[in-house]
């Protein structure tokens, strides 16, 4: 055999759902085969999901897992090799692991060795890491196998002990989950490993949401010196078909080889017997930054929605930018029939943003109802009055209004069934500039890792992809207002956007101290009130429902930060700081 046909199958599975998965994993597989592919490859963990987390601590689960990859084998068509991501046990010990199937039965299996342990990984306290690498003997060809980590380092065993096994390609199942930038990073360290091991490395990435984590898919093949073969597009599911020759090399291993695993499959039919692929998969083109972080944000939302079995969404509409981007959202990721907006207006909603609201859910062609609560807040104000009389309005009256929304909202969710979408965004949720129990109630917060400016990116890009814009100039020209006292704008007790965002990136995502952050040319007064708001308002992202990260350190599994925490970087040694104006209180207004 001449030439190898391999099918990349990113393919959007769901955790737990076993059968499920490995019934569409045979569906593409007798798919690839039609099209001519003689070695199909499906991500990391495909048959559980992933990430599986503690359901691979259950003993009956990872007995199922095999059980129906060994029912996948046996009905897979018997020439087709293909290579398939699944938890695995081992004598007491579970692995993260791929299995190769051929001709009814599982021919072999890899255990990934090194497995990650950081952000939003610790794959370390369920799987035990893997000995030995692995080479497919397939017909002519000599195959490596790589699951995803294994690749991230071409110093270390799982690439090291390789380099002297003459292969003619790699492959990498995987299972990156997104962030910004991160492709570019990806296409880096294929290229790496792929000088390293001079040879073709084909990459197999995960599709879909789960979670908290977005799954871009963008598997691809590179070359020996990096160059691109072939890249499937982010946010969909598709079949990559790479043609590959065998090497024109002696194909014998060193001696150095020999503590590689090998599995031997006999020649397969020829190529000349078999049908050719249509058409060869080209390179999908790179996404704009907006582009791909919207097609990440309806991605995450509609398999969140889909896999939990919610068949409409409800959102409160402000008439603010953050509402009305979610909304867009939804109306986008599910259909507007699925989208269902209240506003809830109070003495201090202008007419303007309810105007705003109700423009936006016309434009997206979504329900809108409005609930009125100025009789509701008179009626808890008289019901509180005697419990602070002679206490002059303050944050109590603020957040009032908001948890009577929360409570609303709630409500409609209860009888409907609908899940309530959160619109809080990543600059507020990090200050504290929101309300427990009112703007934070919900099931499911589609932009809490997306900064304020951000938000404006992303309404401005997504007014450029239809004949009409959705958000109307009035909306994004406003200043940002909670609108739950008179004149009120966000700017009053925070820093402007423009100023509090790069802060938050340097202190949340990139770890620097205030030393660091002055140096890179930020005030320190500013710097250390900042700071300060983000340490006190943990417990606060603690009680929150779970958002779509779409950053390199989002709240939640990314940044783990005791709520009892005692720490201040400016009260560690250090001079005290400038006087910076007064902090926003414990609890404040959304």
């Amino acid at each position: 055999m001449e030439l190898l046909h391999v099918s990349l199958a990113q393919i959007n599975v769901r955790v737990g759902a076993l059968a499920e998965n490995c019934g569409r994993m045979l569906e593409w597989a007798q798919a690839a085969q039609t099209e001519g592919a003689h070695l199909v490859v499906f991500p990391e963990l495909a048959v559980s999901g992933y990430p599986p987390e503690d359901l691979v601590l259950k003993h009956h689960f990872v007995e199922d897992c095999r059980r129906v990859v060994e029912e996948l084998a046996r009905n897979l068509p018997q020439e087709l090799t293909a290579i398939v991501g699944t938890p695995w046990q081992d004598r007491d010990q579970v692995y993260n692991a791929a299995a190769i199937l051929h001709a009814g039965a599982v021919q072999g299996v890899y255990r990934k060795m090194l497995l990650p342990n950081y952000g939003v990984f610790d794959e370390k306290r369920v799987f035990q890491p893997g000995s030995r690498p692995l080479v497919l003997e397939l017909d002519a060809f000599r195959i490596g196998i790589h699951i995803c980590e294994d690749s991230w380092y071409p110093l270390e065993a799982p690439t090291a002990a390789l380099r002297h096994a003459n292969l003619d390609l790699l492959v990498n199942l995987s299972g990156s989950p997104y962030h910004r930038g991160k492709l570019p990073q990806r296409q880096q360290i294929l290229a790496r490993v792929a000088a390293a091991l001079d040879c073709p490395v084909l990459y197999c990435n995960l599709l879909g949401g789960q979670d908290e984590l977005v799954f871009d898919g963008a598997s691809m093949a590179v070359r020996a010196d990096g160059t691109p073969i072939c890249r499937g597009a982010q946010f969909v599911e598709e079949r990559l078909h790479v043609d590959l020759p065998k090497k024109k090399t002696d194909r014998i291993a060193s001696e150095a080889a020999r503590d590689v695993a090998y599995v031997s499959i006999e020649p397969f039919e020829s190529a000349a017997h078999r049908p050719s692929y249509v058409t060869a998969s080209g390179l999908a083109p790179l996404l704009d930054d907006a582009a791909e972080v919207y097609g990440a944000l309806c991605l995450g939302l509609r398999d969140y929605v889909r896999k939990n079995g919610f068949s409409r969404v409800l959102i409160a509409m402000s008439g603010g930018i953050d509402s009305a981007l979610v909304a867009a959202i939804a109306a986008d990721a599910l259909g507007p029939e699925a989208v269902v907006t209240v506003t809830m207006p109070s003495p201090y909603s202008s007419k303007e943003t309810q105007t705003d609201a109700r423009r936006v859910a016309e434009a997206l062609g979504i329900e809108f109802s409005a609930l009125p609560i100025s009789d509701l807040f008179a009626l808890y104000l008289e019901t509180l009055q005697p419990l602070w009389p002679d206490r002059p309005p303050d944050i109590a009256e603020e957040n009032v209004q908001a948890r009577i929304r929360g409570n609303l909202i709630m409500a409609l969710s209860n009888k409907f069934g609908w899940l309530v979408l959160t619109t809080g965004n990543k600059s507020e949720l990090a200050v504290g500039y929101c309300t427990l129990y009112g703007d934070m109630a919900g099931g499911f917060a589609v932009i809490k890792d997306v900064p304020k400016t951000l938000v404006f990116e992303l309404a401005r890009w997504r007014n450029g992809q239809g004949a009409e814009p959705v958000f109307p100039a009035s909306l994004l020209d406003r200043p940002p207002s909670a609108e739950l006292r008179p004149d009120q704008k966000d700017s009053d007790s925070l820093p402007p956007y423009e100023t509090l965002d790069p802060i938050l990136e340097a202190y949340v995502e990139k770890d620097m101290g205030l030393d660091e952050m002055v140096a890179n040319g930020f005030d320190l007064a500013t710097v250390t009130r900042v700071t300060h708001l983000v340490d006190i308002n943990e417990y606060k992202r603690r009680q929150g429902p779970p958002g779509i990260k779409i950053t390199p350190k989002a709240f939640g599994r990314d940044r783990r930060i005791p709520m009892s925490n005692a720490y201040r970087e400016h009260l560690a040694g250090r001079p005290p700081p400038p006087a910076a104006s007064p902090a926003i209180p414990m609890e404040d207004p959304p």
